[in-house]
């Protein structure tokens, strides 16, 4: 087995133990800390990279993430950063053959390579899509296991399914249909197909979320959940879509921003028990969750995954159509991370950048604090907690000795309150034992 030790820096597990000063990694795994490593940088043939003061965390892990969509449209996004001059584009960009879907993939596994991201959610592919973009279809799952199974492998994919539209409706026909078909065979470590995607609300600044309180202009959004086959209210057909993917088996990620909708999903995630699979259930965006959506969604066994950098470039948007004092209160950053079963920070890209340092940096804006417990929290947020989110917390997330060997060597210390994180910059991303970046 080929040895790889890291030297002279800052090793951070994040799993709740002392920094150490170095680290080792030999069949894809880490295997010693600290003082126990150092000698291993004597073996024959271990290759050993003298970090300089240089810290190293675990590989980051960005929970929501639309990667062939972005390969497709970078370095165009969405949401343009303040700070950048956007060139529009005339359109948006199809992926209509096997190669360009590969290369999307591939493009986007080149980008977060150098961002020091190892493992993401793709939260949303196939056949609800398949008269769309390319960039969700079926056959962008097919792109996925070709690739799988030709052994590129840079960085470790959770998948979930979509019979439904993306930010559209989803029927309870095309849900049974889907579930009823069998998943194909793969590596779980680097692709697994774990769950089910359903949309059951739009987003507040589009008055597109289903909220309790009316928007400016009377409304109150409703719910995507549709029962075309019978009469059927759409809050029944929720419980009964959440009901559906408990008992097929499999993980279940409801999109949720409206107050209204988080509680109508938590409640019957309760009921059924849907939050208690594994790997486990959650809720996605969770923008306008209050202090009772988030007791009910704790109660359920609920987590969530949230997008502090969309929510800083959309609050003053939202605040015209739900009022300056409901979008001050949306987004509660710190509530949620500290509050649920687990809770993630993703990027949504390319809603915005996949860069999970301006997604930190935001939710220090948002929180209104920097210290070095709120940083820790942060720092787990894009690291352990999507681990658990994935159902893979006992081998990856960490850096604990047995654990994945997937490490980023950052030029500064993520903790230490002070240090912009949009400075920091990324030397070297290491996945499975493998160098897949190095920024020299």
């Amino acid at each position: 087995m080929t040895m790889t030790v890291l030297r002279g820096g800052v090793v951070h597990t994040l799993d709740g133990s002392a920094s150490r000063s170095a680290i080792a990694f030999a069949g894809g795994r880490v295997v010693a800390l600290g003082p126990a490593a150092e000698p291993l940088a004597r073996e024959g043939g271990a290759t050993v990279v003298d970090l300089d003061g240089a810290v190293v965390v675990p590989g980051v892990n960005d929970a929501h993430l639309h990667a062939g969509w972005l390969g497709a449209r970078w370095p165009h996004t969405i949401l343009p950063a303040s700070d950048t001059t956007p060139s529009p584009l005339s359109a948006e960009p199809t992926l209509q053959s096997p190669a360009e879907r590969a290369a999307a993939l591939e493009r986007t596994w080149t980008i977060l390579a150098a961002l020091g991201i190892t493992s993401y959610t793709e939260p949303g592919i196939g056949p609800g899509e398949d008269d769309g973009t390319g960039a969700f279809d079926t056959q962008m799952l097919e792109a996925y296991l070709n690739l799988h199974n030709r052994g590129v492998r840079t960085v470790r994919v959770t998948l979930l399914q979509l019979f439904g539209r993306l930010d559209g409706e989803g029927t309870l026909r095309a849900l049974r249909a889907g579930l009823a078909r069998a998943l194909p065979h793969t590596d779980r470590s680097w692709l697994n197909i774990s769950g089910v995607k359903v949309f059951a609300d739009g987003i507040p600044p589009l008055r597109t979320a289903c909220v309790s309180h009316a928007y400016d202009d009377g409304t109150h959004g409703s719910l995507l959940t549709y029962d075309d086959e019978h009469e059927r209210a759409r809050e029944d057909t929720l419980a009964e879509m959440i009901a559906l993917v408990h008992d097929s088996g499999r993980q279940l990620a409801v999109h949720a921003t409206g107050d209204r909708t988080i509680a109508l999903t938590a409640a019957a995630a309760q009921l059924n028990g849907a939050a208690r699979s594994a790997p486990p259930s959650y809720i996605v965006h969770a923008d306008m969750a209050g202090e009772d959506e988030l007791a009910a969604m704790s109660a359920a066994g609920l987590g969530a995954t949230i997008q502090p950098l969309i929510a800083l470039r959309t609050r003053a948007w939202a605040s015209e159509v739900i009022g300056q004092k409901r979008a001050a209160a949306a987004w509660p950053i710190e509530r949620i991370l500290r509050t649920l079963p687990f809770a993630t920070i993703s990027s949504d890209a390319p809603v915005v950048e996949p860069d999970w340092r301006r997604a930190l940096d935001a939710a220090l804006t948002l929180v209104g604090r920097d210290d070095v417990d709120l940083r820790r929290l942060l720092m787990r947020a894009v690291t352990a907690a999507p681990a658990v989110q994935d159902g893979a917390a006992s081998w990856k997330g960490t850096l604990d000795v047995g654990m994945a060997a997937d490490a980023v060597v950052l030029s500064a210390d993520p903790l230490e309150p002070g240090t912009p994180f949009p400075e920091i910059t990324v030397r070297r991303t290491i996945c499975g034992g493998r160098t897949v970046y190095a920024a020299d």
